[in-house]
């Protein structure tokens, strides 16, 4: 996979670059799986960062994410949009083209993108936009205007992924049930684990997937919602502990409604790197049966992002 560089663009000053040399995993991924939750950066030299940024990483490279999704033993990636690129797609767009079919993208657009724009992002492999609520990460984007362009790719059959943290969720709760498109909710809303799965936080969260049958969830990032570990590195098969029973807790009562993904390069990260080979070995633990671990890994993202393929492992 290389080192990472940083294509002339001076990194933000407590920047985790990934992880370079990642183990093999032990788990040994379904045919057809795919990684539903990854991103490229850059390379800055080719594709800058946008000038609104909050945060200028590493560069990560299509061909560095190939090589990881190689490496790990997926098929097919999912590549979600970088907030550090703004709402230029070219990087997002080059590397879903770069994939030859086995890349589907989820894109940033404004109010203003015409439908000449969603129509290239449409052949380019783009499935579905972005909106993010975390307000370390982006500028508050009003919600007419995203109400506005969530109906305009409902008819291009895309759907929304929603990133937020848990505290936030009541009052974006009449929102969320306003979209009119599938949603995917990122990294389950970032619960707080250290409140334990049976919190109100939680319950909220487990009540608004359960009552609406459009939401789908990223079981990703035990990484980020770690308190006590053990962390993903030197070897260590039984990562991230206090996250187990939240992700596996929707895994077995949303078996259909379920992604996996690494999120590679992991931005913004300030406690530790993980390992992505002992990231995939987490997999198992949130998913224990051959049927789960297929729906989670092949069935369901199949069906969101490749409906042709739908039936098909490779």
């Amino acid at each position: 996979m290389g080192k990472p560089t940083t294509g002339g663009f001076e990194k933000t000053s407590d920047w985790l670059d990934w992880y370079a040399d990642p183990s093999r995993p032990t788990f040994k991924l379904p045919p057809g799986a795919v990684d539903s939750h990854c991103h490229v950066f850059g390379p800055g030299a080719q594709f800058p960062y946008a000038p609104e940024r909050k945060y200028t990483p590493c560069d990560a490279s299509k061909d560095q994410l190939f090589a990881l999704r190689d490496h790990l033993g997926f098929t097919r990636n999912v590549i979600v949009q970088a907030t550090c690129h703004g709402a230029d797609n070219s990087a997002l767009v080059d590397a879903c083209r770069a994939a030859n079919g086995r890349a589907r993208g989820v894109g940033t657009v404004k109010r203003t993108v015409t439908d000449e724009e969603l129509q290239r992002l449409h052949g380019a492999g783009v499935r579905g936009v972005r909106f993010n609520f975390v307000k370390r990460l982006v500028d508050f984007t009003p919600k007419d205007e995203l109400q506005e362009i969530a109906a305009r790719i409902a008819k291009l059959g895309w759907h929304v992924v929603i990133y937020f943290e848990a505290q936030d969720l009541p009052e974006l709760w009449d929102f969320f049930t306003s979209i009119p498109t599938t949603v995917v909710v990122d990294h389950m809303g970032r619960p707080d684990v250290s409140r334990g799965v049976d919190s109100e936080e939680f319950a909220l969260f487990l009540k608004f997937v359960r009552e609406h049958e459009n939401v789908m969830t990223k079981v990703t990032c035990p990484e980020r919602l770690t308190k006590s570990g053990p962390r993903a590195l030197n070897g260590e098969k039984n990562a991230y502990t206090d996250v187990v029973p939240f992700a596996r807790k929707l895994v077995e009562e949303f078996p259909d409604r379920v992604l996996w993904g690494t999120d590679w390069p992991h931005p913004n990260l300030k406690s530790h790197m993980p390992d992505d080979g002992l990231l995939v070995d987490f997999i198992p633990h949130i998913a224990p049966t051959e049927e789960l671990q297929r729906k989670l890994l092949v069935d369901n993202p199949t069906r969101l992002y490749w409906p042709e393929l739908a039936g098909k492992t490779s």
